[in-house]
Protein backbone atom coordinates (compact mmCIF):
# COMPACT_ATOMS: atom_id res chain seq x y z
CA UNK A 1 0.00 0.00 0.00
CA UNK A 2 2.73 2.37 0.79
CA UNK A 3 4.74 1.99 -2.95
CA UNK A 4 1.54 2.19 -4.59
CA UNK A 5 0.55 5.14 -2.34
CA UNK A 6 3.83 6.67 -3.66
CA UNK A 7 3.37 6.03 -7.41
CA UNK A 8 -0.56 7.75 -6.43
CA UNK A 9 0.84 10.70 -4.93
CA UNK A 10 2.99 11.41 -8.14
CA UNK A 11 0.20 10.90 -10.51
CA UNK A 12 -2.46 12.35 -8.96
CA UNK A 13 -0.32 15.65 -7.92
CA UNK A 14 -1.15 15.51 -4.23
CA UNK A 15 -2.55 13.37 -1.23
CA UNK A 16 -4.65 10.56 -1.73
CA UNK A 17 -6.07 8.13 -0.09
CA UNK A 18 -6.78 3.61 -0.50
CA UNK A 19 -10.65 3.15 -0.95
CA UNK A 20 -10.00 -0.56 -2.20
CA UNK A 21 -7.67 -3.42 -2.79
CA UNK A 22 -8.77 -6.31 -5.65
CA UNK A 23 -7.81 -9.50 -5.77
CA UNK A 24 -4.96 -9.68 -4.02
CA UNK A 25 -3.11 -12.72 -4.22
CA UNK A 26 -0.08 -13.84 -1.81
CA UNK A 27 2.89 -16.25 -4.18
CA UNK A 28 4.99 -16.54 -2.64
CA UNK A 29 6.98 -15.97 0.54
CA UNK A 30 9.52 -13.52 1.47
CA UNK A 31 12.31 -14.94 3.41
CA UNK A 32 15.08 -13.43 5.41
CA UNK A 33 17.90 -11.60 3.78
CA UNK A 34 15.32 -11.01 0.39
CA UNK A 35 14.72 -7.16 -1.02
CA UNK A 36 11.24 -6.58 -1.64
CA UNK A 37 11.04 -4.76 -4.70
CA UNK A 38 7.55 -3.48 -5.97
CA UNK A 39 6.08 -2.25 -8.66
CA UNK A 40 3.21 -0.21 -9.80
CA UNK A 41 1.34 0.53 -13.33
CA UNK A 42 -1.69 2.86 -13.95
CA UNK A 43 -4.67 0.44 -15.30
CA UNK A 44 -7.28 3.63 -14.97
CA UNK A 45 -8.19 7.30 -13.76
CA UNK A 46 -11.05 8.13 -13.15
CA UNK A 47 -12.15 11.55 -12.10
CA UNK A 48 -11.23 11.42 -8.42
CA UNK A 49 -9.70 7.81 -8.51
CA UNK A 50 -6.76 5.90 -10.03
CA UNK A 51 -6.23 2.44 -10.50
CA UNK A 52 -2.86 0.73 -9.87
CA UNK A 53 -1.81 -2.73 -10.56
CA UNK A 54 0.82 -3.58 -8.46
CA UNK A 55 3.41 -6.52 -8.12
CA UNK A 56 5.85 -7.53 -5.26
CA UNK A 57 8.91 -9.17 -6.10
CA UNK A 58 11.42 -10.50 -3.78
CA UNK A 59 15.00 -10.52 -5.12
CA UNK A 60 16.42 -13.55 -3.23
CA UNK A 61 19.57 -13.26 -0.72
CA UNK A 62 23.31 -14.78 -2.44
CA UNK A 63 21.41 -15.84 -5.25
CA UNK A 64 19.76 -12.78 -6.29
CA UNK A 65 17.12 -14.40 -8.56
CA UNK A 66 13.53 -12.69 -8.73
CA UNK A 67 10.66 -14.38 -8.09
CA UNK A 68 6.62 -12.48 -7.78
CA UNK A 69 5.63 -12.68 -4.15
CA UNK A 70 2.73 -10.70 -4.45
CA UNK A 71 0.41 -8.46 -6.59
CA UNK A 72 -3.17 -6.82 -6.40
CA UNK A 73 -4.97 -3.85 -7.75
CA UNK A 74 -5.28 -0.92 -5.35
CA UNK A 75 -8.13 2.41 -5.94
CA UNK A 76 -6.81 5.22 -4.48
CA UNK A 77 -9.00 8.66 -4.39
CA UNK A 78 -7.16 12.34 -4.90
CA UNK A 79 -7.88 14.23 -1.83
CA UNK A 80 -7.98 17.82 -0.63
CA UNK A 81 -6.80 19.26 2.53
CA UNK A 82 -10.22 19.22 3.89
CA UNK A 83 -10.14 15.38 2.53
CA UNK A 84 -12.74 15.74 0.37
CA UNK A 85 -12.33 13.51 -3.11
CA UNK A 86 -10.49 16.38 -5.62
CA UNK A 87 -10.16 15.88 -9.53
CA UNK A 88 -7.03 14.06 -10.61
CA UNK A 89 -4.96 16.05 -13.43
CA UNK A 90 -4.37 15.37 -16.61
Amino acid sequence: DQAGGIAAVEIAHGRVVTVKVDAMQFIRPMKVGDVLCVYTDLVKIGNTSLTLQIEAWAQRFQTRTMEKVTEATFIFVAIDDDGKPRVVPR
